[in-house]
């Protein structure tokens, strides 16, 4: 089973599939930790997945990023390996190679690279150039640092896949902020709210939902890969 980390509801709609379980987080790390954890057993990776916001100035909205970090499951504490007598692994570690090369071979056209999580919105240009420099990563979102620590601490292997839904050089209007309710699905009450307070986020509004929908149509594709790779 692969078990997938995202936000929004609608990414987990669009990602699950057969032996396929996604966990949204609704921004909330605690929570979305707490359920990776439960949800956890009998899975053989786990991935994060789901839109993101460029750090790399190239980057355009719909763009796809591949982070596939190294797996030594053999480093991890306590975890059975194929060479400790008597012990069956639970985890096929040339099937995951395996399945790491598909998967590359089906989203031919990402750019590979690191994806950072935080616990907050990348809100502005300037926190996202902050981030480009000191880090180098090509993007962010608020799940990936979660899911790569509970895959650490279950010795799964770990990868991260995104699209890109606002620009390094956009900054995001307050009313995209407020937009996710704690279970992942779409605060339009809190949005309507923010926009009545002040009207001129608008044109940003919709620009940003422009480049929400552009991600999220790419993220469609990236389902289709890991269902193919996956299998």
């Amino acid at each position: 089973m692969i078990l997938i980390a995202c936000g929004l509801l609608r990414e987990a709609n669009l990602l699950s599939g057969p032996g396929i379980v996604c966990v949204p987080g609704g921004g909330d790390a605690t929570r979305l930790e707490a359920a990776l954890e439960d949800a956890a057993p009998g899975a053989t990776m786990i991935l994060s997945c789901g839109i993101a916001g460029a750090l790399d100035p190239t980057l355009l909205a719909g763009d796809l990023v591949l982070h596939l970090p190294p797996f030594v499951p053999s480093a991890v504490e306590g975890r059975a390996t194929s060479d400790t007598p008597g012990v069956s692994t639970s985890l096929d570690t040339n099937g995951f190679e395996n399945w790491d090369e598909r998967l590359k071979a089906a989203l031919p056209h990402a750019h590979h690279g690191t994806i950072i999580g935080q616990d907050r919105i990348a809100a502005t240009a300037a926190e996202k150039a902050a981030l480009h420099a000191a880090t180098g990563a090509l993007a962010v979102d608020m799940e990936s640092h979660v899911a790569a620590r509970v895959a650490a601490r279950l010795g799964l292997p770990f990868a991260a896949i995104r699209t890109i839904s606002d620009t390094a050089d956009e900054t995001l209007p307050l009313a995209a902020l407020v937009g996710m309710n704690p279970d992942g699905s779409m605060a339009l009450g809190k949005v309507l709210a923010s926009l009545a307070r002040r009207p001129s986020q608008l044109p940003a509004l919709i620009r940003i939902g422009r480049s929400a929908e552009t991600a999220f149509r790419a993220l469609q594709i990236v389902a289709e890969a890991i269902g193919t790779s996956g299998s």
